[in-house]
């Protein structure tokens, strides 16, 4: 848990801020973000819960949305306490310790998201470019083995970087640009020379995003070259819209997180509020879209929240005539 104090300065941590220069609207501005953390939150159980109850469910492409619809939880619950306690509270003081674990699991996370839309690639690559190798290729056991896979490769890389930003010391009482602790935005008040840490935080973005993009474009490259081979515009179209919600899926991650991360590391010059809608916009745009993208768009996510709704609400009046009885 993190631990929030009132005070306005700290010698030995930092001062959040929800949106610079507009602390007079922290009230209003907390009405919408709650609105998106609550989407959020109950969007993602539900995609995890319907997945994990309903047997059909249980194929790779269901086991990896599952893993997305985890990751961006997790992501959202990373954020939550800081957000709020500045919005509602104005709770902005946070220890160093507990900003180096914010800032871990907020890198960690979004490190872990790319990953998982890696695998989603993969998973539609072999599905429309070798679907008689698909069932073969993609068991339960292998969707299993990527997951772990993906996980081990976050913690190699990132645990690393954190156990280096233990050692180093930082100017306490600094205000930084977001509600949360961000590598970017922390690197700035160190009292040895940034450029070292900070870039070594621009290559393993480099290195563990630009690759996960590359791969994801070269899969698409792929799938659009078999796509123009098949003779039937109708099956065209339906190829191609098994890869809708993924591409928006893609979008709404890569775009936010490439605009701040220029925003901070080269474009000195711009507005700290700027930088913080754009912070804000890269941790709750994909938690809240990617959960309404896939139900309304995939068929069988769909299907099965309905059917769930349903048996709710023919359960309820069976429970209440066993009460009169």
């Amino acid at each position: 848990m993190f631990i929030f104090n009132n005070t306005t300065s700290s010698s030995s941590g930092f001062l959040l801020t929800a949106f610079p220069g507009l602390e007079h609207a922290d009230v209003w501005i907390s009405i919408p973000v709650c609105c998106l953390y609550t989407v959020a939150l109950l969007g993602n159980s539900m995609i995890l819960f319907v997945i994990i109850t309903e047997r059909s469910l249980h194929k790779p492409m269901y086991y990896f949305l599952s893993m997305l619809a985890a990751v961006d939880l997790c992501l959202t619950i990373t954020t939550l306490p800081t957000v709020l306690g500045v919005l509602w509270f104005y709770a902005r003081e946070i220890s160093l310790k507990a900003c180096l674990i914010q800032m871990y699991l907020v890198h960690t996370f979004s490190f872990l998201e790319s990953s998982v839309l890696v695998a989603m690639a993969f998973d539609r690559f072999m599905a429309i470019c070798n679907p008689l190798q698909y069932a073969i290729v993609l068991t339960d056991m292998m969707s299993l083995v990527i997951g772990l896979i993906i996980f081990i490769r976050q913690v190699i890389f990132t645990f690393p970087c954190v156990l280096a930003l233990s050692n180093v010391s930082f100017r306490g009482g600094q205000e930084l640009s977001h509600p949360f602790c961000y590598h970017p935005d922390m690197i700035k008040y160190t009292h040895s020379n940034p450029w070292i840490s900070n870039f070594w935080g621009m290559f393993l973005q480099l290195f563990l995003n630009g690759t996960d993009l590359l791969f994801i474009l070269f899969s698409y490259v792929l799938i659009l070259r078999t796509v123009l081979t098949i003779v039937t515009p109708r099956k065209q179209q339906k190829a191609l819209g098994t890869c809708v919600c993924h591409i928006c899926a893609v979008t709404v991650f890569y775009v936010p997180m490439i605009t701040l991360s220029l925003s901070h590391r080269l474009f000195n010059s711009t507005p700290r509020v700027i930088c913080s809608i754009l912070a804000n916009i890269y941790l709750l745009l994909p938690p809240v879209l990617n959960p309404v993208i896939y139900s309304l768009k995939t068929r069988m996510i769909r299907q099965a929240i309905f059917q769930l709704f349903q048996f709710k609400s023919s359960r309820r009046p069976n429970m209440r005539g066993l009460r009169r009885r």
